[in-house]
């Protein structure tokens, strides 16, 4: 099977045919820096950076472009309101934003250019739209006139007569139409602005777009994506201006995520349940939030509660305690060629059905059910193991360890060390629980020992270590710490 991408231009499935052969453009609109980047923000740059790690894992080239918006009505607001400049503001945000992705693992992109920075290509574009006939000037202010784009709003699927009935728009006597949006704004007093033809001014929100995706990946090029409130206006605007001025098709496919619901309720702040990536990540595990990020379709919408939370928290438990049970086996050399071939099989068909989820226009939520259901497979297989007590070492589960990694570096989870994940989120496994074990008081006893060993005090570092190992506690001294695990 073929990738396949839902189009949001045709409404339908299309195989997926790139400009370039092996190599693919993909533009994702990123965020305008004046606040704390929240779960919606969290859930499409999750979406993208894994369809950005799919292709790759396919064996494409990606150049990949998310841009930061840090000239923008809000965030000149907010640097007026803290009577800084608006930059400060702008790169705050962005440095948050970077902290918060790599907190969630989201890879870099190829680049993340800033509007602020190419406002002399974005004069030279509106000048190109202007002269062809598209764009007129009132005041200093340039428009761009959507009557004279035939075919706008072929990607929201409306006509103009019913988006000028539906829409809530400023009135402006200098616009030919309602609709028609700003190129380039003339300037304001407490606002930044640069020089430009039509007099002092800065560029409307939607050109940036345009010029940074023609710059990095040119004028036509393969995949671009965004939250579905960006279909209109900002992504139909895109389209328009673009193709004014190159006379090209702009991007090929065009791919939306759904929005994050709070408890059944939209996210806003209106209605007090809205979260920053921050605040999630002080409370759930980043891996967690990930799971939980691709457990549906990402066209569908999502519903965040503390239980769709614990839920995916509980399904990397289950990963975490099969791969120590795996660990557990030990390295012995002896090869049981049963269970070799089970796992051997079993790893086949994992990897099969992942990537016949994954052409399925990025299906997450299929993909991670092929994962969950090798889970359960390998467990049964551990049980027979441990009940006939057959020999076997860890050896024999190398091929489903293996599809495990390669697979979890597509998804962004499933890429830690046992022991660190139950560790991290001070999870007790089954065996814990049927130990009566507290991670708690394991741990204090740990950093009692490790006390006693700085101080030299051998004899009741060793009084520590045996107390923990009657207690079925094994320790093992690396270079980033005392690790521990149950003895079976």
């Amino acid at each position: 099977m073929s990738l396949k991408i839902y189009n949001t231009m045709s409404r339908e499935k299309e195989e997926f045919v790139p400009v370039r052969e092996g190599k693919i453009g993909m533009y994702v609109c990123g965020i305008t820096a004046y606040d704390y980047s929240h779960l919606g923000h969290a859930r499409a740059a999750v979406v993208f950076d894994v369809v950005y790690r799919y292709l790759l894992y396919m064996g494409y080239e990606v150049t990949f472009i998310r841009n930061f918006t840090d000239v923008d009505d809000k965030i000149i607001d907010r640097a007026n309101r803290e009577k800084i400049d608006f930059k400060e503001i702008s790169e705050r945000f962005i440095n948050e934003y970077s902290k918060d992705m790599g907190a969630l693992g989201v890879k870099t992109p190829t680049a993340e250019p800033k509007a602020s920075e190419h406002i002399k290509e974005m004069i030279e574009i509106i000048e190109e739209i202007i002269e062809k006939g598209y764009g007129y000037v009132r005041d200093g202010d340039v428009f761009f006139s959507v009557e004279k784009k035939k075919d706008y709003g072929k990607l929201s699927g409306r006509n103009l007569e019913e988006m000028r009935a539906g829409a809530r728009i400023d009135i402006d006597e200098r616009k030919v139409n309602p609709l028609d949006f700003a190129l380039w704004k003339a300037s304001k007093p407490d606002e930044p602005s640069w020089e430009s033809p039509w007099g002092p001014g800065r560029p409307g929100w939607h050109i940036e777009c345009s010029v940074m995706s023609k710059k990095y990946l040119g004028a036509t090029f393969d995949i671009h994506g965004g939250g579905e409130d960006l279909v209109f206006p900002h992504h139909e605007n895109e389209i328009a201006q673009s193709e004014a001025a190159t006379g090209k098709p702009f991007a090929k496919y065009w791919i939306h995520n759904g929005f994050v619901n709070i408890n059944r309720e939209k996210m806003s702040k209106s209605l007090g349940n809205f979260f920053t990536i921050r605040e999630i990540l002080e409370k759930f595990h980043p891996e967690s939030v990930r799971l939980f990020l691709l457990s549906n379709h990402y066209r569908s919408p999502i519903d965040f509660t503390d239980k769709n939370m614990s839920d995916a928290q509980s399904a990397l438990d289950r990963f975490y305690t099969m791969m120590r049970r795996i660990d557990d086996l030990g390295d012995g050399e002896a090869e049981n060629r049963d269970v070799h071939q089970q796992i051997k099989e079993l790893s086949k068909k994992l990897s099969s059905g992942f990537k016949e989820a994954m052409d399925d226009d990025f299906n997450s939520a299929r993909a991670l059910g092929e994962i969950f259901e090798a889970i359960r497979v390998a467990n049964q297989i551990l049980d027979s193991v441990q009940k006939e007590g057959k020999g076997c070492s860890k050896k024999d589960f190398k091929p489903l360890k293996d599809t495990f990694n390669d697979l979890g570096s597509v998804i962004g989870v499933l890429n830690l060390k046992a022991e660190e994940w139950f560790q991290n989120t001070g999870t007790i496994d089954s065996r814990e629980e049927e130990k009566g074990l507290n991670p708690d008081e394991i741990e204090k006893l740990i950093q009692e020992r490790n006390a006693a060993r700085k101080a030299k005090d051998w004899n009741r570092a060793d009084e520590l270590r045996d107390r923990l190992s009657q207690m079925g506690v094994v320790l093992e001294d690396t270079d980033k710490g005392t690790q521990w695990k149950v003895k079976r």
